[in-house]
Order: structure tokens, then C-alpha cells, then sequence
């Protein structure tokens, strides 16, 4: 169970996404949006150069989810919402 509400944790995951994350993925032409927060499931899009790139997987795992869980929660789910999916969350 986490210890945090959805509205808890939008600011720390936000503030790391943005702040940490972002500029690691921009430098190789990449970037990355939050989309949602729902039952401790961090959605985010990966885009730019990570789009079709056959290292976002490792990016999403090694990076996102890396630094979210070490920061935050080791529990955190952190869900690749593919880009036309963002009104769709619920199927994730």
C-alpha cells in the first residue's frame, strides 16, 4: 500500500521529471510528459527521439523508473502511454 495519495505525489514526481529527467532525455533528442497520476501509476509519454527508438524501453525502466522509485516510492508503477493512448489511460 502506498503511503502517499495521487495528489501527493504529483509535485515530487513532477519536479523530478522535469528537473532530472527531461534534460538527460533531451540531450539525446528525447523527452518526456507526465500525463497522470492514478493509484500510484505514473503515466508519462516519451517523445521526440524516444519515439520509435529501440532503447526507450531500457530508457523508460533505467531512467523513469529508476530515479522516480529511488526518489520517491520503490513501489511506483511508471506506465509509457504510446503517443494517440492519452485519453485512454484506463486500458493501461
Amino acid at each position: 500500500m502506498m503511503p502517499f495519495s495521487d495528489e501527493d505525489l504529483q509535485d515530487p514526481v513532477s519536479s523530478i521529471i522535469k528537473n532530472k529527467i527531461a534534460p538527460m532525455l533531451a540531450r539525446d533528442g528525447g523527452a518526456i510528459e507526465l500525463l497522470d497520476i492514478k493509484d500510484a501509476r505514473v503515466f508519462v509519454q516519451l517523445k521526440g527521439a524516444c519515439v520509435g527508438c529501440s532503447a526507450s524501453g531500457s530508457t523508460l525502466k533505467y531512467i523513469v523508473e529508476k530515479e522516480l522509485k529511488a526518489a520517491i516510492h520503490p513501489e511506483l508503477q511508471i506506465v509509457n502511454v504510446p503517443a494517440g493512448m492519452e485519453n485512454r489511460l484506463e486500458e493501461f
